[in-house]
């Protein structure tokens, strides 16, 4: 979550001289707001999980370390006031990241590693404690209508205490983001890694190459088939906060990542989750509706009514169809 990640980065990191594209065609994609007043509400939302029927979608939502996993249900066409899902509450838990096949659930938490401990702190680059905003992985199994115990991910993957923002792919890997404490590079900000499922166990994660060794990455969201993904950046020739990039899958490496667009970037974007399509992207954005002045009562009075909905400056969930990028590989 934005709230966690961008509290405890020290800096933006540049990416050198690599030029990032943005497709021409699909430049112009306006995303919607999701579920404005309900899910998309006053407070902060992001990190929407869909179930594979699209029809119960999980995300975070808080202000601060005030932040917990709510859960939704479609009925008739209308989401359901959101409830806090039985996994959550009692600690600082965010990011939830669904199964392609609905059967568990990843995502990040502040809990203690054992039983009886203290919430965990993250440890800086410098040193420096920030006390209760670590994050480790941690995996909950569906059993029946409900879920089982979450259980923390292994040491490889929670290897540092500042792990956040899984995504999962059919075959069980589990892509994150984590420091990069590769020697040699200049300053250990976020990169994006990828441990393998093989045999019931996730393997020693192996970082993602989709920068320069400097690049700065964050917020995975992988195809299921690992064809392609989506994920925010700050690459040098870029000054918003901000992007959203795609790239592809190309035999062994990945292609050149490829800006979604002026539209998509406004107010910073970031938290890519995959619709239930896996052909759309829902993200997090701080961005408003405008405002025109001078207006009438009854404008003003709609004005205030999204305002008090959603519409506040605090981050709400956005999405837009990935047709044209993913149609433009065929």
């Amino acid at each position: 979550m934005k709230g966690v990640t961008y509290t405890l980065l020290a800096s933006m990191l540049l990416c050198g001289s690599m030029v990032y594209a943005q497709t021409p065609s699909v430049s112009t994609a306006v995303p919607q707001i999701f579920a404005p007043g309900v899910i998309s509400g006053p407070a902060g939302e992001d990190s929407a999980a869909f179930s594979p029927d699209g029809k119960t979608v999980y995300f975070d939502r808080g202000a601060g370390q005030n932040q917990m996993i709510l859960v939704s249900h479609q009925v008739n066409g209308q989401w359901s006031t959101p409830q806090i899902a039985p996994f959550s509450g009692q600690w600082l838990d965010h990011d939830p990241a669904m199964s392609p096949d609905g059967s568990f659930l990843v995502f990040t938490s502040n809990r203690p590693d054992r039983a009886g401990g203290k919430a965990l702190d993250a440890v800086m680059p410098d040193g420096k404690i920030s006390v209760g905003w670590g994050g480790h992985l941690w995996r909950v199994d569906r059993q029946g209508d409900g879920w089982g115990v979450p259980v923390r991910l292994p040491d490889a993957v929670n290897s540092s205490t500042r792990t956040y923002s899984p995504s999962i792919a059919a075959d069980g890997s589990v892509y994150f983001q984590r420091p990069d404490t590769t020697p040699g590079v200049a300053s250990p900000g976020f990169r994006l890694f990828r441990s393998a499922y093989r045999d019931g166990a996730y393997q020693a994660p192996v970082a993602l190459k989709l920068g320069t060794p400097d690049s700065h990455e964050l917020d995975p969201a992988i195809a299921p088939d690992e064809s392609f993904i989506v994920f925010d950046a700050n690459y040098a020739d870029k000054r918003s906060p901000d992007h959203l990039y795609i790239a592809f899958r190309e035999g062994d490496h990945w292609s050149t990542p490829v800006d979604l667009g002026d539209e998509v970037d406004k107010g910073g974007p970031w938290g890519a989750h995959l619709g239930p399509d896996h052909r759309s992207v829902y993200f997090s954005s701080p961005r408003s509706n405008k405002v025109s002045f001078p207006r009438t009562r009854e404008q003003a009075s709609q004005d205030r009514a999204r305002m008090e909905a959603w519409d506040n400056g605090n981050d709400n969930i956005w999405f837009i169809s990935l047709a044209p990028w993913l149609d433009a590989r065929r």
